[in-house]
């Protein structure tokens, strides 16, 4: 799927510190994607950041366009709030 990211995205992505790269890891290849609401999925991976410091970093997906927009992304430690097991 091709994804392009809105300028909240960008901004987002810099307030919080989070390479471009791993984003880009979590949309290719997610290890799950959750229906938010209608029309917008979470793309999330758990990901380890500086320090080895594990967290969740989650993508939020409009996919009712092509291609499909990136609207936010940030990262979270409360891995077990929003991870689904299968």
């Amino acid at each position: 799927m091709r994804f392009r990211l809105s300028k909240h995205v960008e901004e987002e992505l810099r307030r919080r510190r989070i390479p471009r790269e791993a984003l880009e890891l979590v949309l290719e290849v997610p290890q799950q994607i959750i229906e938010e609401r209608i029309g917008r999925k979470a793309y999330q991976s758990q990901v380890e950041f500086e320090g080895g410091k594990l967290y969740l970093l989650r993508a939020i997906v409009f996919d009712g366009v092509d291609p499909a927009l990136v609207v936010t992304a940030y990262r979270t430690s409360r891995i077990r709030k929003y991870w689904r097991e299968p």
